[in-house]
């Protein structure tokens, strides 16, 4: 596999655990009653859980040793 597209695999999937990372924080925080019920809130778990996955991976796994900002 060329490192190219090593590099491209770990990044999606650093971005894709840090969202799993978030949408757990975030159902916690539902079942805690600290944010709205699912009802309440409907898809919008999932585009909160995005955005702050995002922010999770570019302030965290983004500049870990050995991550993708590591030069």
């Amino acid at each position: 596999m060329k490192v190219e597209n090593r590099q491209r695999l770990f990044i999606l999937w650093l971005i894709l655990s840090a969202f799993g990372i978030m949408f757990a924080v975030l159902s916690w925080a539902q079942e805690s009653g600290l944010l709205p019920s699912s009802s309440d809130m409907g898809g919008m778990k999932g585009v909160y859980a995005l955005i702050t996955g995002f922010i999770l991976y570019v302030l965290v796994a983004h500049n870990m040793s050995g991550g993708p900002g590591d030069k």
